[in-house]
């Protein structure tokens, strides 16, 4: 519940909120989708957490940069986070990149859904 709500503000603040000129980022990706990646692959709390600290270091005393991330999840469950279900085929929506042990970088697919 909490996490379709923060998905769906996220979508209204992406499509129509950065029009008028609120979507200027210093990383990639950007803080908006950043805190979609993090709402969507940890729990509620922690994706609130972290991307608060994203957004408090997007300003002009941090370089900025690349700065995908990072969660935590068992070595078995990792085929099970990487796709969605398709009918009889998947579709891989996220890779998870190890950092170290049970930890994974978020990076988003870029195929056609």
């Amino acid at each position: 519940m909490l996490k379709q709500v923060a998905l769906s503000f996220l979508n209204f603040y992406q499509k129509f909120l950065t029009v008028l000129g609120f979507g200027s980022c210093r990383f990639y990706p950007t803080c908006s989708e950043y805190a979609k990646w993090q709402v969507e692959k940890n729990n509620f709390f922690k994706a609130i957490w972290f991307t608060a600290l994203r957004i408090l270091r997007c300003n002009q005393l941090f370089d900025g940069g690349i700065d995908y991330p990072v969660i935590k999840m068992k070595r078995n469950l990792c085929k099970i986070a990487l796709c969605n279900e398709n009918k009889n085929s998947f579709i891989v929506k996220f890779w998870l990149v190890p950092k170290n042990r049970d930890y994974y970088y978020v990076i988003k697919s870029f195929q056609k859904d």
